[in-house]
């Protein structure tokens, strides 16, 4: 038998204060915050968008973890790490920047509303930003924790070429999935993207053009966990993840309102590190 969760790992498309109130960025806030009162050690991402106002939230940048390349598309991307905190939770939040991917003010469509060609590739970013990061850190999670679309990436990436690493390779993944998933396709490069050093294409296994809810999948199919986050979830994702075998804990309206959403998923944790 395995042992309790003692570190847990958010990766969060949005937190508040950061961003707006949204069912996400307030599950960012919150649940990290909960998790800690449990006695459990915590980290948290999320990206740097450009609209995040720096001065007002504090961001100072990590000259320590920053300073790799990130090698996107035959491009080096520098990384950069900044972090600020959350006073009245006592959690810090880290962040991941890069001044092509996140220097834009708007999150992920321009002013006319069109979904930006790139978001594939940020969302690749964050994902190895992340585990990078933790690598420095040399902070071994129990549990990753993923929430928004832009985390997708991040459970394949951990299982295909991560998982040999002495920092991750106890780790389990639960992916929360919300309805925010794109009705979008990406740009057409985005399935020869996605593979890096021993990653092949075939290991992925997407369609030549990628849309949000095929992203969703792959995310599931790498997972050791799922939450469903949304009281509207897609039937076809749902369906789908009920194929997969793995442990689904569903969506809770009054465990949300009330709170109690942080003890149910602090149980889940548990349940998934023990059975490591």
């Amino acid at each position: 038998m395995g042992e309790p969760a003692k570190k847990v790992l958010f990766v969060n498309s949005e937190i508040s204060p950061y961003l707006p109130e949204t069912a996400i960025s307030t599950i960012g806030r919150y649940l990290p915050q909960g998790i800690q009162e449990k006695k459990k050690e915590i980290r948290s991402f999320m990206p740097r968008y450009g609209c995040i106002n720096e001065r007002k939230h504090q961001l100072h940048e990590v000259i320590r973890l920053s300073g790799m390349n990130i090698i996107i598309g035959d491009v080096d991307r520098p990384l950069v790490i900044k972090v600020a905190s959350i006073s009245a939770a006592r959690i810090q939040v880290y962040f991941i920047d890069n001044e092509d991917y996140f220097k834009r003010k708007q999150i992920y469509h321009d002013t006319d509303g069109k979904f930006f060609e790139d978001n594939g590739e940020r969302a690749i970013f964050f994902a190895r930003g992340v585990l990078e990061t933790v690598k420095k850190l040399r902070w071994a999670p129990d549990i990753i924790h993923c929430h928004g679309w832009i985390s997708h990436v991040l459970p394949f990436y951990l299982k295909k070429a991560y998982m040999d690493d002495p920092i991750f390779s106890g780790s389990r993944t639960v992916l929360s999935l919300y309805d925010d998933i794109p009705d979008e396709t990406f740009g057409k490069d985005f399935a020869d993207t996605i593979p890096f050093g021993s990653i092949r294409k075939e290991d992925a296994a997407l369609p030549e053009t990628v849309t949000g809810m095929d992203i969703a999948k792959l995310a599931a199919r790498y997972s050791d966990g799922i939450i469903m986050g949304s009281e509207n979830m897609d039937p076809q994702l749902a369906g789908y993840c009920a194929t997969l075998g793995v442990p689904i804990l569903p969506y809770n309206g009054t465990a949300m309102q009330d709170g109690s959403y942080i003890d149910e998923y602090n149980g889940f944790y548990d349940k998934l590190s023990d059975e490591s």
